[in-house]
């Protein structure tokens, strides 16, 4: 955590370090829930390792994967934290997960005593916007095969990690037309 957030080079060392400090270690066995839909997220959890999936039911009851969270970034139920309102989503481990969480009310403490702070929160707000935005258009846009090589090119530990009616879900596919997918580029 301490490495990302000097990535920014926003925070001062005194800053990080105390961030460091306040954040608490959690680990969850793999295919246990760090959120629920229903529940209001109070933290932010910043991946040491594992692989988390953020999901939502559709109408039809259908799991919709539209995140996968590695090692390196934060996760949060986003729209929870923000408006501590009940998540409309769910962040499940596809391994063993350690993670490194800052409660809320931490958050809004250091935001409140440090102009560095609102400025990376702001940058890490940007971020994930245009992040939700290119995966908007790379749905809208792209073909499931450009959208299938692109993933694969970006994060080739999905296909070691990451169960394929999962992946599926994140591509707006069906698994059968992943499957396809996969035994055209390998022919």
């Amino acid at each position: 955590m301490k490495e990302y957030l000097e990535s920014f080079h926003i925070l001062s060392t005194e800053e990080i370090e105390e961030a460091v400090a306040i954040a608490q270690p959690r680990t969850i066995k793999k295919n246990d829930f760090l959120s629920k839909e229903g529940t209001i997220c109070t933290y932010i959890a910043f991946v040491e390792s594992g692989i988390l999936r953020t999901f939502y039911h559709s109408s039809s009851l259908e799991e919709i994967t539209y995140c996968f969270s590695f090692p390196g970034t934060f996760t949060s139920s986003y729209s929870s934290f923000i408006t501590q309102e009940k998540s409309m989503d769910n962040i499940q481990s596809l391994t063993d997960v350690s993670l490194m969480v800052i409660p809320k009310h931490e958050i809004d403490r250091l935001e409140k005593t440090s102009i560095n702070w609102m400025k990376l929160l702001k940058v890490m707000a940007e971020q994930s916007y245009i992040n939700l935005e290119k995966r908007i258009f790379m749905l809208q846009k792209e073909k499931a095969e450009v959208r299938y090589q692109n993933l694969l090119a970006h994060n080739p530990e999905l296909l070691l990690e990451v169960p394929l009616n999962y992946l599926a879900s994140y591509l707006g596919i069906t698994q059968r037309h992943l499957s396809r997918i996969r035994k055209a580029l390998t022919n």
